[in-house]
């Protein structure tokens, strides 16, 4: 990645990164715990699902299949009503969970409780 920026919630249960490269941006959000709203493993995932989120800079938020992880303890604490954007792309933190859009409005919204897509 070109620029690449990680961070996590206030309480560490949401890990995230929003990077972009030459071709565009994209931010994934990985959940240490939750209750899972998606219970149907994606079409041709062999990985890891369920708990990891993704948005482009264009289409829908997914749910991804990842063999990897964004979690890094280092990673500094975006406060609750702050912002970072990349690429097209903003992540919002708040007490109720990371919400992360593309410009065309499309996204997910990731808390320990609930896991949304749009």
């Amino acid at each position: 990645a070109d620029d690449y920026y990680g961070f996590q919630s206030p309480t560490g249960n949401i890990h995230c990164a929003i990077y972009s490269w030459a071709n565009g941006a994209e931010a994934r959000c990985d959940l240490r715990e939750l209750t899972p709203s998606f219970t149907k493993r994606p079409a041709g995932c062999d990985l890891d699902w369920g708990a990891y989120f993704v948005v482009g800079a264009s289409g829908k938020g997914q749910l991804a299949c990842v063999g990897d992880t964004v979690m890094d303890p280092r990673n500094p604490v975006l406060p609750y009503g702050e912002a970072v954007s990349l690429g097209g792309i903003s992540c919002v933190s708040a007490k109720t969970g990371i919400t992360c859009t593309n410009a065309a409005g499309h996204g997910f919204s990731v808390a320990k409780a609930k896991q949304k897509l749009f």
